[in-house]
């Protein structure tokens, strides 16, 4: 039996009692630092704003386990922040008007911000990544290429960003539309091995469209840190059933993806821009309208899409002992809807966003 070990890192936004975005991470993390409630390996960090703070899980091969370093943290994070006038919310993007910046006080950060100009300011905005183990480089190709497809259904399930800066976008994530606008951000045409993948990375150095590989945002990419793919897809989800869902799903499509390329099996002959079509209606509809079947390509209910994905992944999560939790997470999302029903929900047919912050502090903790 092959069970995967996986990561999971989600940022989180600060705000304070208003609900605006707080730029109090230093301090937060300071006080989170000195505690002893964080189960052993979680680790709290810096983001890109002092307004964000990162959960990071260490390797793990049980989705419980995942859910207990994550609730820590956010455990950790809030009764730290009680004391800042400070909470830690799992939404994507601010919900109410924020100014851009301050970034957070490292070097790195501020290379980024005087490279990419206005398009920093932007980008305040939360994800979820998941790292899955792969056995060496040449195999996490293979499996880059092969996920390509399933990505946008991960886009419409983890949606979790309708509201930006007091407005109703119209999207059910407009955190992948901000995504978008940065220069590797997006699908990838079919590697076919290390060679291409590589050429790649050095071209966009070169063109300075990245400035080091950390800024390679690809909907997945090889971790540069660790032996994992990295699925980079996922606006951070309020709910961790939701964040242990998308969690197990991009360890199914890595193992389902690794055993495709063991037998022989061809990438499917994806265009980019047909990618980037499907990518872009997920972000839009969400889980309420029409999804493309990564099948065939076919315009269907989001309910068959979601089907197509389980039937494609089912060996791999029974073999990992998450089916169960998936078949589940899955018929309630098509129910229930994703986070941003969920938010639209909360705010009413009066467009009340103060509301929605209140259910985000509360769902947050779950």
């Amino acid at each position: 039996m092959n069970i995967r070990p996986f990561g999971i890192e989600e940022e989180l936004l600060l705000v304070d009692g208003s609900g605006k975005p707080s730029p109090q991470a230093p301090e937060l993390l300071a006080r989170c630092a000195v505690a002893d409630d964080l189960v052993a390996g979680t680790v709290l960090q810096h983001e890109f704003f002092q307004a964000q703070v990162e959960v990071a899980t260490p390797p793990l091969r049980s989705l419980a386990d995942a859910d207990a370093h994550l609730r820590a943290g956010r455990e950790s994070l809030t009764r730290a922040g009680a004391e800042l006038d400070v909470t830690p919310l799992a939404v994507a993007i601010p919900v109410l008007a924020a100014p851009p910046g301050p970034y957070a006080e490292h070097e790195r950060f501020t290379r980024i911000a005087k490279h990419y100009a206005g398009l920093g300011g932007e980008s305040l905005m939360c994800a979820l990544h998941v790292h899955v183990e792969v056995a060496d480089r040449g195999e996490g190709v293979a499996v880059l290429d092969r996920v390509r497809p399933w990505l946008p259904l991960l886009v419409a399930l983890s949606a979790n960003s309708p509201f930006w800066h007091g407005r109703d976008m119209g999207f059910a994530t407009w955190r992948s539309q901000l995504w978008r606008m940065w220069p590797s951000s997006g699908p990838h045409e079919v590697f076919g091995g290390e060679a291409a993948y590589d050429a790649l990375i050095e071209r966009l150095l070169r063109d300075q469209s990245i400035l080091d590989l950390g800024l390679l945002n690809l909907e997945v990419r090889l971790s540069a840190r660790y032996p994992t793919v990295e699925f980079r897809v996922a606006d951070v989800c309020t709910s961790l059933d939701d964040t242990l869902l998308i969690a197990a799903l991009a360890r199914g499509l890595t193992q389902t993806a690794a055993l495709e390329a063991h037998n022989g099996i061809e990438p499917a002959p994806w265009r980019v821009d047909s990618l980037r079509s499907a990518g872009w209606r997920a972000g839009r509809f969400g889980v309420g309208n029409l999804l493309v079947d990564p099948r065939d390509g076919q315009l269907v209910p989001a309910a068959t899409a979601m089907s197509s994905l389980l039937d494609h992944v089912r060996d791999a999560l029974d073999e990992a002992g998450d089916l169960t939790l998936v078949t589940a997470g899955l018929e309630r999302i098509a129910r229930d809807g994703n986070g941003a029903d969920h938010q639209r929900r909360a705010a009413g047919d009066d467009l009340d966003l103060h509301a929605v912050v209140d259910d985000l502090r509360l769902r947050t903790m779950g």
